[in-house]
């Protein structure tokens, strides 16, 4: 089993830089783009399913990538981003935050995100690894998919907790950076072992990169 694990496309509130969490938003016009770069780079992948969060912006670019293949498409709740909750929709960078905790306290989600306090009907962290970790180990297993091409279609933390398990130093959550959008990770399995082979592959210019914390591109 080989699994090719993509977070979506830019939005608009990536390029805002406000928490979409949950929020059902959909690729922006350069996400359509990234993701078409990307399909590009794939094209040659012969895909024998999809796995994808519900949310849109996940689907959307999944479906861009695929392209013209008849490739099943199968949602799973289990893969959609982390819930923010009453958070959603606000401004989280130094120049237009509105989240009501102090920035340094907010900031933990990318230093210490195990530690990260999330709005009351929002979600920590670790529940995020314990949903996804389920749906990486469910599939892992599964008879029919041992010979499988899969391309499973995520969210920024959502990607980082799917992987997290798989990782040299689990407690390193981030890995360094938020994935960026398109980016893609490569994961074999066999014998209900998965092992990560490539992370954070993209296949448009690295300089496009946008640092969302920052909002700043790559080197800038």
């Amino acid at each position: 089993m080989r699994l090719y694990i993509i977070r979506h496309g830019e939005t608009d509130w990536n390029t805002a830089g406000r928490l979409q969490g949950q929020t059902d938003t959909r690729l922006n016009e350069n996400g359509i783009r990234l993701a078409g770069i990307t399909a590009e780079g794939m094209k040659d992948i012969p895909f024998d399913l999809c796995i994808t969060s519900p949310l849109k912006r996940a689907r959307q670019t999944a479906e861009i990538v695929l392209g013209d293949r008849k490739v099943p498409i199968v949602e799973d709740t289990r893969i959609r981003e982390i819930s923010f909750g009453s958070w959603e929709g606000l401004g989280c960078r130094a120049a237009n935050f509105e989240i009501p905790v102090s920035l340094e306290e907010f900031d933990r989600f990318y230093t210490d995100p195990f530690h990260f306090q999330p709005a009351e009907d929002g979600e920590a962290v670790a529940e995020v690894c314990k949903r996804t970790k389920e749906f990486l180990e469910e599939l892992v297993q599964v008879p029919d998919y041992q010979d499988k091409t899969i391309l499973i279609a995520s969210h920024g933390c959502a990607c980082r907790a799917i992987l997290n398990s798989l990782y040299e130093d689990s407690q390193d959550f981030w890995q360094g950076r938020v994935p960026p959008n398109c980016a893609v990770s490569i994961v074999d399995a066999a014998d209900g072992r998965a092992v990560l082979k490539e992370s954070d592959k993209i296949y448009y210019n690295p300089a496009e990169i946008i640092d969302f914390r920052t909002g700043k591109k790559a080197g800038t």
